[in-house]
């Protein structure tokens, strides 16, 4: 990516007299990259080195006086390029010029006048023996770009895909990035919805399909919601109340009254694909009803259902409390598929980005500590108590380690069970959105990889993995197989007409 107004300050060919000011494209583009990260104009960083470096409030440490090699001239050629790949590269570059600059104190002409009479790269030797700039980096990036607010309420639904939210209290992810979060334990899904509209929560923890409905006006009034974050992947299974051993055909399940922890799920609408490839009509030969997670053991246990398709831990709870058993994990279903993520308003991301950045590292750092094995028990240590998942910790830790009890007499060992991945893909946006139109949620005609697009912010959620140092997909669309059935995101609305039991 080339920034021709970010040019090299050791050349004394290039003209560092863009600035705020200029309307050129890449001038633009430049400072939307690095204002976005650190709300800072150029003037405002210049008088901030000032103040810190030729004020005194900084010392030079000699030993630490080196720099990168986009940061010297080594030859004219290499300076003219000026690749800078990424923001950080774009205000690596911006703290040079404002130091340089501040040296020649503003005054161009004087600048380009000496880099080409005594060499750009001798001048970068000099400088680099004499000043800090790495340190000098350092020290400013860590001062600008600090959260807007660090006070903050985050909702969540005491169930294990939202392991990433939840351990990041206990485990000092958010304190890390400078953040001070209550993580406040929600009853349903329906009142994180609606906490989440009414501005209760700065933002929550949210099923997947949740976003793209809120956005769209399904089941709520239309508000802009953003997904940068997938939670959990995997993580749910089909329960059967004990008495049902016998029953492990779908087709043998007609009139039986299923659970969903909420309409706009992964949930139900696995459960829907599920029984409709066994040939039942979800709509029709089964009920499904929405019951919160936490209530769906005493649901099963009381009668009111006969299975339900639930998160963990309860999935896990009915075969502790010997009351149910795992039909099949979903993953059975579809490997991979995404269940819960991390959300917030569109206005949160635009009115407090830096806010939104510190939470996005905190989130994608836990992510990555919860993919982890050997740190799985650890973490069901830190999200068991009342004021997180309030759940035996053995059960807990059955999930996590894909180590457990299926309720049928069998100790089964599958580290997969539930797995953490946070990059939102927009072709599982899609597929969501082809289920919703499938099933009546969504009518009309959609634009299925637009929407998908709008609210599942996969650019952002690439940034900030690569700048913490993990890998990133290159692409964002998949094709998926599901019972045997391949989705391709460009074939969406093919896709929703190919299924013989539907409401469309």
């Amino acid at each position: 990516m080339s920034f021709k107004s970010l040019g090299n300050p050791f050349d004394g060919n290039s003209d560092l007299t863009h600035g705020p000011g200029c309307s050129c494209p890449i001038c633009v583009f430049a400072r939307q990259q690095t204002q976005a990260e650190y709300e800072c104009t150029e003037t405002e960083l210049t008088a901030k080195l000032e103040k810190a470096v030729f004020e005194g409030t900084a010392q030079p440490d000699h030993r630490a006086a080196q720099l990168t090699p986009s940061s010297t001239a080594q030859d004219n050629s290499a300076a003219d390029s000026n690749q800078l790949a990424s923001a950080d590269d774009v205000m690596d570059r911006v703290i040079e010029s404002a130091i340089v600059r501040s040296v020649f104190g503003h005054h161009e002409p004087s600048r380009r006048e000496f880099m080409r009479m005594i060499g750009g790269g001798t001048m970068a030797a000099i400088f680099a023996s004499m000043f800090p700039m790495e340190a000098a980096k350092a020290a400013i990036k860590d001062t600008l770009g600090k959260p807007e607010k660090s006070k903050l309420k985050i909702g969540f639904v005491p169930i294990t895909c939202a392991t990433p939210i939840i351990m990041s209290h206990p485990m000092g992810f958010y304190a890390k990035y400078g953040l001070d979060v209550d993580v406040i334990k929600t009853a349903g899904w329906a009142v994180a919805r609606d906490k989440s509209l009414a501005g209760e929560y700065d933002a929550s923890h949210m099923l997947t399909p949740m976003p793209l409905a809120m956005s769209m006006g399904a089941g709520s009034t239309a508000t802009p919601f953003r997904m940068p974050l997938v939670e959990n992947i995997n993580g749910q299974a089909i329960v059967l109340h004990v008495k049902h051993k016998d029953k492990r055909d779908p087709k043998q399940w007609k009139g039986f009254k299923f659970g969903v922890p909420f309409d706009y799920s992964m949930h139900n609408f696995l459960l829907r694909y599920y029984v409709a490839e066994h040939g039942l009509d979800p709509d029709q030969d089964i009920q499904i009803r929405v019951v919160p997670p936490p209530e769906m053991v005493a649901n099963l246990r009381a009668g009111n259902l006969d299975g339900y398709l639930s998160p963990d831990p309860f999935n896990q709870r009915a075969v502790w409390e010997k009351v149910g058993f795992l039909h099949l994990l979903t993953k059975e279903i579809w490997e991979g598929h995404p269940c819960c993520a991390f959300a917030c308003s569109e206005k949160f991301t635009t009115e407090l980005p830096n806010t939104y950045g510190a939470l996005m590292k905190a989130i994608v750092d836990a992510t990555a500590y919860s993919q982890k094995a050997e740190n799985r028990l650890e973490i069901s240590k830190a999200i068991a108590p009342k004021n997180y998942l309030n759940q035996p910790e053995a059960v807990i830790a059955q999930v996590l380690t894909g180590k457990y009890a299926d309720g049928l007499g069998n100790v089964l060992d599958d580290p997969k069970r539930i797995d953490f991945d946070p990059f939102p893909w927009h072709s599982m946006g899609v597929w969501i959105l082809t289920q919703m139109k499938r099933w009546g949620y969504i009518k009309g005609d959609i634009n299925y990889k637009a929407i998908a697009e709008e609210v599942y912010l996969a650019a952002d959620a690439t940034r900030i993995m690569k700048d913490l140092g993990y890998d990133a997909p290159d692409h964002t669309y998949e094709k998926y197989t599901i019972m045997g059935k391949e989705f391709d995101p460009d074939q969406a609305e093919a896709y929703v007409n190919s299924f013989a039991i539907k409401r469309t």
